[in-house]
């Protein structure tokens, strides 16, 4: 379906009642058992993915997606954003499927992820949110009572409290086959957990901070039942399609390395551990803004891939993870402002020392260290795949200069 067609079907959906798109949307969401247990699946992971990327001349290069590559700096997604609602977009598989794939068409990354929110699943549990623009999310009964979480119901069916998910993710391994890899994305516990109690999105977590100190028994009740959930949501989004997933920590800036310890680290753990039992062959990738400081534990969650934001060094992360660690990031995504030559400096950079020793080759994926921003030229991000593609010819470069240098 065309970009135009399907705005126009956006708004015949729209003004339709909400009951009967919930209906139609259910019969969408079974999943096929071509999506459930394709052989290919764990197959075509390595060779476009997780691993280099032969290229046409025998070199490797590194692969290459970015946070937030469906977004407002396209004006293909403006045309969609200026007139319908966040979960009207997110919740409706064309609509949600068009989004997923403009950048995809327009810079040809190697990973594709689903359009969609960290807070989508929230509503199956019983927590309410609504996106009001100016302010964000907004959840207008925040948790902060046992009762409240008591009364929280479990995921135990995705397919049908979310039916909107399946379809979708379906839909982009059909339509982008074995030239890119799909991905999912969940919010990990503490993220979860920090909206769900300040009912909004808040520079200082007061809320949360406060019950950390005051009720840390509530606190934790509340990251055990999200740790529930995600694994589930994680599991249905990989049986309906998904070949890598990423954990969202967003609000991990909030927490010091020893609040991390107790209050992510171990939920993050709980979500991994719940889905490798369950799915032990699809990746997982956990990002962690505000990471600095807690790369030692970040690389102990049992995470495939360790994303990183820009503020964290990417020879430090190296150094700390090891040669044989995957590492994903992390270009500073203020750079893509910056022009051509800063551009191809920064992807440069961030190659190098995630490739310092020469012995970390095929364990980088290129991204940048944070979503990319409103207002970023459109024709940064197609600079910033394309020095991926020539990633090859940069690291065989330096690496030839380093041997001269020895």
């Amino acid at each position: 379906m065309s970009g135009e067609c399907c705005l126009q079907f956006a708004s015949a959906v729209i003004a339709k009642k909400r009951a009967d798109k919930i209906t139609t949307l259910a019969k969408l969401s079974t999943p096929t058992t071509s999506a459930v247990s394709s052989p290919s699946l764990s197959v075509s992971l390595p060779s476009h993915f997780l691993q280099t990327k032969r290229t046409t001349s025998g070199g490797e290069r590194v692969p290459v997606w970015l946070m937030r590559q469906a977004g407002r700096y396209m004006a293909d997604f403006r045309k969609y954003s200026d007139k319908i609602p966040f979960r009207e977009r997110s919740e409706t598989p064309e609509i949600a499927l068009e989004l997923s794939l403009q950048p995809w068409r327009a810079f040809r990354p190697d990973g594709v992820i689903m359009f969609s929110d960290i807070l989508t699943p929230l509503p199956a549990l019983g927590v309410e949110f609504d996106v009001v623009k100016g302010r964000g999310p907004v959840i207008s009964s925040p948790l902060r009572s046992l009762e409240q979480v008591a009364a929280l119901r479990t995921l135990d069916d995705p397919a049908s409290s979310l039916p909107f998910v399946a379809p979708v993710l379906q839909a982009l391994r059909s339509e982008v086959g074995n030239a890119s890899t799909v991905l999912g994305f969940v919010g990990t516990p503490w993220t979860l957990a920090a909206y769900a109690v300040e009912g909004k999105a808040d520079k200082h977590c007061m809320e949360t901070k406060k019950m950390m100190r005051r009720d840390p028994e509530l606190l934790h009740s509340i990251l055990e039942k999200l740790s529930e959930a995600m694994a589930v949501y994680v599991v249905h989004q990989i049986d309906s399609g998904a070949q890598v997933v990423q954990l969202f920590d967003s609000w991990a800036h909030h927490l010091s390395p020893g609040q991390y310890a107790e209050f992510s680290m171990p939920y993050s753990e709980k979500v991994i551990a719940a889905v490798k039992r369950a799915r032990p062959d699809a990746p997982l990738i956990l990002h962690a803004n505000g990471g600095t400081g807690k790369l030692d534990q970040l690389c102990k969650t049992g995470a495939d891939v360790v994303g990183l934001d820009w503020s964290t060094s990417m020879r430090a992360a190296r150094a700390e993870a090891g040669d044989g660690a995957t590492l994903a990031g992390n270009v500073d995504p203020m750079e893509l402002f910056g022009g051509e030559a800063a551009i191809a400096r920064a992807v440069e950079r961030c190659l190098v020392e995630s490739d310092n020793s020469g012995s970390a080759r095929g364990r980088h994926i290129l991204n940048v260290g944070h979503g990319v921003a409103q207002g970023t030229p459109e024709e940064a991000v197609g600079i910033f795949c394309e020095l991926a593609r020539r990633s090859a010819a940069t690291l065989a470069e330096k690496s030839k200069a380093a041997a001269v240098a020895a």
